[in-house]
């Protein structure tokens, strides 16, 4: 009997029916479809590096977001908040390699880390507000359980999608030209070139130049492109500034230096500090607006970046579906309650995923290669800080660029789709929030077809999605109406 009989058969998701495994490979290229999708391990690793590298500065962001104090005047310690944001990114990091078997990392969502301390802390304790995380991601799982949240992402028309994909492509480019002292808001116009009309300081130019040496290396198709140009722009940045040429206040988040040890102690003390009492005094009706508005920060930021990531991935099928999607959501949904109880918010699959795509990661390996950076996270924190943010953000920028390349699939002469898609590709950026641009998407899609005469082609979900977007966008209404602050 030849080795190749003895190989099992490959799933439908990997090879199609009736496939089999071809001979000599490894368990490593079985279980995460390496060859399958086109990729290799050195792909995988590299990308899994790239995504980690654009996805550090979530270790030190968080814990500044989640910072303040509480209804009771506490606040948490920063150096447990690190640790609780690398482990929670860390596990379910690993958990959508190893189960989900698809490229997208997890951390902190900035969404919801941002209503957390701006809508829940100041009405609760910590410890109720993590229990708000673990609520709502409760609710999100139950959703993938019923296949609701399946069946939603299915509903949404192709070129949607493809809009989807583009806008999340101009809003990573958008942030990627803020992080990186491009862009800043200006006092005359809404954006400008720097902050008064020029660039200012060596850091803007050192992103500038990464993100040309980037395009560079891929005009000439060079393997690692991305991966090559933020370690470049770090090493040079690290000599700038052992030379003294650049003022240390310049840098966006810290100068590009090592302070003191480079190995640290991980702080447990906020892991399992959760509570789901004391609402009484908040109201029920608060606990419920504060739960939805979690919900739709969650759940539709991951949903839109999980199809345009996806998408650039290749792991989508000629409507858009991909395989083992179930999975992904559940794991992305498990996020929330998976932060909560660590203590470092809600966890949700970042738009940096893509940037490892652009490296060619195709599979879970190179989840699992990001999870393992940020459970090294816990004990080498001082390492992160030494990748300046206007190099990581020069990587933003290109991966906008190679996702805006999904609107040859857009029938532009059709105002039926056109329109739609236009305004889920601009509101993205123009308004700093995915959910946004998908809602502005769902409602003008139904509103057409219904002026063209086609309401029956709209279906029950979009219908479903056409009402929550409506009451999202007079969500403010509702609560002055109800008295609810």
């Amino acid at each position: 009997m030849t080795q190749q009989s003895l190989e099992p058969r490959t799933t439908p998701e990997d090879a199609g029916h009736g496939s089999r495994v071809p001979a000599g490979r490894s368990w490593l290229d079985r279980y995460f479809h390496i060859s399958h999708r086109g990729s290799t391990v050195a792909r995988e690793v590299r990308g899994g590096i790239t995504t980690f590298m654009a996805m550090a500065y979530i270790v030190l962001l968080n814990p500044l977001i989640l910072s303040g104090k509480d209804a009771a005047g506490d606040t948490m310690g920063q150096k447990a908040l690190i640790t609780a944001t690398a482990f929670a990114a860390a596990v379910t990091t690993l958990l959508m390699g190893f189960v989900g078997k698809v490229p997208l990392a997890l951390a902190a969502g900035l969404s919801v880390s941002g209503v957390i301390a701006s809508q829940v802390a100041p009405e609760m304790t910590w410890p109720q507000a993590m229990g708000m995380c673990v609520l709502y991601g409760v609710v999100i799982m139950l959703l993938v359980v019923t296949g609701l949240r399946e069946m939603i992402m299915n509903a949404i028309p192709l070129a949607l999608k493809h809009g989807i994909t583009m806008g999340i492509g101009l809003f990573i480019a958008i942030i990627g030209l803020v992080k990186g002292g491009f862009v800043h808001p200006g006092k005359a116009t809404p954006l400008t070139l720097g902050p008064a009309g020029e660039l200012s300081g060596w850091p803007v130019l050192l992103f500038a130049g990464t993100l040309l040496l980037i395009f560079m290396l891929q005009a000439r198709d060079t393997p690692g492109a991305i991966l090559i140009g933020i370690v470049t722009g770090t090493v040079v940045a690290v000599v700038l500034n052992a030379m003294d040429v650049i003022d240390p206040e310049q840098w966006a988040n810290g100068a590009p230096e090592l302070h003191g040890s480079a190995v640290s102690s991980p702080d447990f003390s906020l892991f399992g500090d959760v509570a789901f009492g004391g609402w009484g005094e908040v109201g029920a009706m608060t606990v419920g607006m504060i739960v939805f508005t979690l919900v739709l920060a969650g759940f539709f930021d991951a949903m839109a970046t999980i199809i345009g990531v996806g998408t650039e991935a290749n792991l989508a099928d000629d409507k858009g579906r991909m395989p083992g999607l179930s999975k992904a959501l559940f794991i992305d949904g498990a996020g929330g309650a998976i932060g909560g109880v660590a203590g470092g918010s809600g966890q949700t699959v970042f738009v940096e995923s893509a940037t490892g795509v652009g490296e060619g990661a195709r599979t879970g390996l190179a989840s699992v290669v990001t999870g393992l950076f940020f459970a090294a996270c816990l004990f080498f924190t001082p390492l992160t800080a030494i990748v300046p943010q206007e190099v990581a953000s020069a990587a933003l920028v290109v991966i906008g660029a190679m996702m805006m390349s999904n609107a040859r699939h857009v029938d532009w002469a059709d105002r039926g789709t056109a329109i739609p898609v236009f305004l889920t590709v601009v509101l993205m950026p123009f308004t700093y929030t995915i959910t946004t641009g998908v809602a502005a998407g769902v409602i003008a899609w139904v509103a057409i077809k219904i002026a063209q005469g086609r309401a029956r082609e709209i279906g029950a979900f979009m219908w479903g999605l056409t009402v929550i977007f409506l009451v999202y966008f007079a969500l403010n209404p509702i609560e002055s109406w109800l008295g609810v602050h």
